[in-house]
């Protein structure tokens, strides 16, 4: 069945009817693997796994999959998995989360899924898995050299080193080439064989039978003495890298027919002649039927409709809802104003007793309460199970969230600084963002992500410590982006970001502004205009939902995080110059409501977006085209931003981004122009007065 879809796909591909021709000939193998697992443990596939999923779906009723997998390669609206977003293998009920292209990508969540069965146990709860279920993931031998995979290696590794229970099996299906890049020899084996905290196992990936072996031995150890193990499987590609790779192109015709004489069906079709199970008539026999079955079968579902509306494509980026697992909160209410680290660490405190399924991780977040103290006393409170201090890699701290959220849990993640997600922005980009859409909904992995962030951090630094560059979480599709400017706010946000995570499934990343962190004083010394009292659990700002200082109608500031700090600093010496002003803070990066921040806007005399981001890809970009289109005239609308530079050390830190002098000049600035258009308004009324008497 699987060689039959790889080759009818290029067949339909001729004929535009396929989109999309990565297959799995000569990996057939994996047949042998799905049958030594049981049905309900996750698999996280390689792309090259189409039989895993067959021989999988055989032991669950009810399954058509020859017909789900053609409507996936014709992109028709009824891929039962994808809904016709793209060629991929998955199904909700052979528990195979969809995965593309990926280039080991996945491994991270697969790690993530694997501890998440662990930490159920220990919550006395049961995820959307078994408790005592094996987690399975595949991938190639090129995409065992990248640094995503190797990260996640390393932090199975590391965990299962420390006792940590790890019930996962990784296998590698070593084709000996990466597109045209052949794999050294020995290199998978070498790399593996004394890793510390795995198990090695190999297998000949062209016998079903030397596979089931080993498939059988690594899940057995992983079932039950919950340790990871690495099952190293050797095969063959055929057919080249895809329905466009032209092999000829670099490999010699004696390596291309040597392959062929590998194949795996023709070592399956030895097999079962040996062992007296089918003769030579009964396997061409089969072979001819399921060839014409699956033709058969693709006439029908290339026929079946497509997606035709943005609207259909875009249905699944946002996922389904579900009833919320909040515990009211019995607690009492510290309401001693306070600056913003302090009421995040209440408000994570109280988030942890009434969410009881919520599980925070992170490097430091633990026993150091975090770089500033924002987690102090949580692990101390809820045990290291729930408050996890990580290993140092950016990448397995997103893929453990992923894991987490997929399997029912909720977690909130720590990324110490902005500069340091730049390195494992894909986990967002093309993992947890991108997981209900290519799954219809019916795979989501709800998290927090909360990342300290944005400039004038004093005391020390550099473009490592003080990172402005958000635009990259901006251009991430159904990904929600908050960002507070001071500490009840910051509150209101993260209690929401969490209720939106548990309720609404979605992904939502908090940039906690560093520099306002303690921050106490707003315009001098002990003045403790900065601090503010704990609103409470029940207070939550809604996606969008802009906030707003001040009443002036001659200056309107649109701004958020620092920029708010700031602007109200700036205010006070432009009101006493005579400027009527109001600061609308947007608290919402993402999903911005604007037509409510025209209503907060539209009878200001002039507009001014202070953005702390760089110039190009910020936030202010969007506003300002927003503003346009709802007909404010562009002589009213005006930018302040950040130029596009790194942060430097030193004095130098904040010469690049807006400040309060460069604010008020620029109000300033405005002011003189208002005045201006009123004096030349007044004029040319007068002057059409003078000329309707004279007539």
């Amino acid at each position: 069945m699987s060689r039959h879809l790889d080759l009818h796909a290029r067949r339909l591909q001729a004929r535009g009817e396929a989109f999309y021709t990565i297959g799995s000939a000569g990996h057939e193998g994996n047949a042998a693997i799905a049958r030594a697992f049981r049905t309900t443990d996750p698999a996280f596939l390689h792309y090259r796994d189409a039989a895993f999923l067959l021989q999988r779906s055989r032991s669950v009723p009810g399954q058509t999959p020859l017909w789900d997998l053609l409507l996936s390669f014709a992109a028709s609206a009824d891929d039962p998995i994808s809904g016709g977003r793209h060629k991929v293998l998955g199904s909700k009920a052979l528990h195979i989360p969809p995965q593309t292209s990926t280039i080991a990508s996945h491994l991270p969540k697969a790690v993530g899924a694997s501890y998440s069965l662990g930490l159920w146990r220990r919550l006395g709860g049961e995820g959307e898995w078994p408790a005592d279920s094996v987690v399975l993931c595949s991938f190639g031998d090129a995409s065992f050299n990248h640094s995503t995979a190797q990260g996640a290696l390393n932090a199975a590794g590391w965990a299962a080193y420390q006792g940590s229970p790890m019930p996962l099996v990784m296998v590698c299906e070593d084709n000996g080439i990466g597109i045209s890049t052949p794999t050294p020899d020995g290199w998978i084996e070498a790399s593996m064989r004394s890793r510390p905290g795995f198990h090695y196992l190999s297998c000949d990936g062209l016998d079903l039978l030397d596979t089931w072996r080993a498939a059988c031995e690594a899940q057995r150890i992983a079932r039950y003495r919950k340790q990871p193990v690495f099952l190293h499987m050797r095969c063959v590609r055929l057919f080249g890298h895809a329905g466009s790779d032209a092999q000829q192109a670099y490999l010699a015709p004696a390596r291309i027919k040597a392959d062929e004489a590998r194949d795996p069906l023709l070592v399956t079709a030895g097999l079962l002649q040996r062992h007296g199970v089918l003769g030579t008539e009964e396997i061409e026999r089969l072979y001819r039927s399921v060839a014409e079955q699956v033709a058969h079968v693709a006439e029908e579902a290339i026929r079946r409709p497509k997606l035709e509306m943005a609207g259909e494509v875009m249905a699944s980026i946002v996922p389904p809802t579900r009833s919320g697992r909040a515990r009211p909160w019995r607690g009492n209410l510290d309401s001693t104003p306070a600056p913003m680290a302090k009421l995040l660490n209440q408000a994570l405190t109280r988030l942890m007793a009434s969410y009881p399924h919520l599980v925070m991780a992170g490097e430091d977040v633990g026993r150091k309460g975090g770089v500033y103290g924002v987690t102090q006393r949580l692990q101390a409170q809820f045990g290291p199970h729930r408050v996890i201090d990580t290993l140092l890699d950016e990448q397995s701290i997103l893929g453990l969230g992923i894991g987490l959220g997929q399997n029912g849990l909720v977690p909130i993640l720590e990324i110490q600084f902005l500069a340091y997600l730049h390195n494992a922005e894909d986990q967002l980009r093309g993992e947890a963002a991108t997981l209900s859409f290519f799954s219809n909904g019916q795979y989501t992995n709800p998290m927090v992500v909360r990342i300290a962030g944005l400039g004038y951090q004093k005391g020390f630094g550099g473009h490592f410590h003080n990172d402005n560059a958000i635009a990259v979480l901006r251009d991430i599709p159904g990904l929600l982006v908050a960002c507070p400017s001071n500490a009840a706010d910051a509150v209101g946000l993260l209690q929401e970001a969490v209720r939106l995570a548990d309720e609404e499934q979605r992904v939502v990343v908090v940039i906690e502004p560093i520099a306002l962190y303690h921050t106490r004083d707003l315009h001098e010394e002990g003045d403790q205009q900065w601090c503010f009292a704990d609103p409470g659990p029940e207070h939550r700002l809604a996606p969008g939902e802009p906030g707003q200082w001040g009443e002036g109608r001659e200056l309107a500031i649109i701004t958020y995080g620092n920029g708010v700090y700031l602007s109200r600093q700036a205010a006070v010496r432009l009101e006493a110059e005579g400027v009527a002003l109001r600061i609308v803070d947007l608290r919402w990066l993402t999903g911005i409501d604007h037509d409510a921040v025209y209503r907060k806007v539209v009878d200001c005399d002039q507009i001014l977006v202070v953005d702390e981001c760089r110039r190009s890809g910020s936030p202010s970009e969007e506003l300002i085209a927003e503003l346009v289109e709802r007909d404010i005239a562009s002589d009213r609308l005006h930018r302040l931003t950040a130029e596009d530079s790194f942060i430097p050390l030193g004095r130098a830190a904040t010469v690049t981004l807006p400040s309060v002098e460069s604010i008020v000049e620029q109000g300033r600035c405005l002011a003189v122009k208002r005045e201006q258009t009123n004096e030349i308004a007044t004029r040319m009324a007068g002057a059409t007065s003078a000329r309707s008497s004279e007539a």
